[in-house]
């Protein structure tokens, strides 16, 4: 069974006399841990450690409340998204595919927790490239993970907060630390993002933790302001299974 630990933040309102309370709930599963915003109904922070691949497990087609969370704090359904202009689909934070052997894990990652509308595009194109670099580094040495959606104050791509009762991040940030390397990309949640221009999303580690608040200690802090070169290349031969 999951852990879950309850935090409520009490955030002042320097323009006012009163305090408003944030709902911030940490969610330990099988194999990744999600920050939810009870508020937003969605993760704003997700982390896993990946090793090397031992199993292939399938995940399942169909999307679902988690039955021992709160129903505040999540989605109204498992629905797909298809009531705005603009071609969105379910993207999981953390794949199945990282999870796959994991059979808890893998089901887990289908809970609604884990999906936020991703641009169609965007989650099968540059989204899924760092996914697949994930996947075949993982076999050369264990890998931290982080990431999360950026909300902004634009709402005219919220399409779903009737429907689902969330809106729609306008980006998704993403870092991978290795080793001996690290990788930061802050990636639009729009149809332009597609795997060739992943590139041009490179951001250093410097601006994730300020985008984002937060603060990565393994990493040195000289370094974190020098962004990679380019994405990381995908290995010849690698399973992506």
């Amino acid at each position: 069974m999951k852990r879950i630990l309850q935090c409520v933040i009490v955030v002042w309102a320097f323009s006012s006399s009163s305090a408003s309370a944030v709902d911030i709930r940490f969610l330990q599963y099988d194999g990744f841990q999600l920050v939810v915003d009870c508020d937003l109904r969605s993760a704003t922070r997700f982390s896993y450690s990946i090793g090397p691949d031992s199993n292939n497990l399938k995940r399942r087609s169909s999307f679902s409340k988690d039955p021992d969370f709160p129903s505040k704090c999540q989605q109204h359904s498992g629905k797909s998204y298809n009531q705005g202009p603009e071609a969105f689909d379910r993207g999981h934070l953390v794949p199945a595919n990282h999870l796959d052997h994991l059979k808890l894990g893998i089901r887990e990652s289908n809970y609604v927790t884990n999906i936020l509308p991703q641009a169609r595009n965007m989650k099968r194109g540059a989204w899924l490239r760092t996914e697949e670099i994930i996947e075949c580094y993982r076999e050369e040495g264990v890998l931290q993970v982080f990431g999360g959606p950026i909300y902004s104050t634009e709402r005219d791509r919220d399409f779903f907060t009737e429907s689902h009762g969330v809106r729609t991040p306008s980006a998704f940030w993403k870092v991978i630390i290795s080793e001996s390397d690290n990788i930061a990309w802050i990636i639009p949640n729009t149809s332009k993002a597609r795997r060739s221009k992943l590139n041009e999303y490179i951001v250093p580690i410097k601006e994730i933790e300020v985008v984002a608040g937060e603060h990565f200690q393994s990493i040195d802090e000289a370094s974190k302001n020098q962004p990679a070169i380019s994405s990381w290349d995908l290995p010849d031969g690698c399973d992506l299974s």
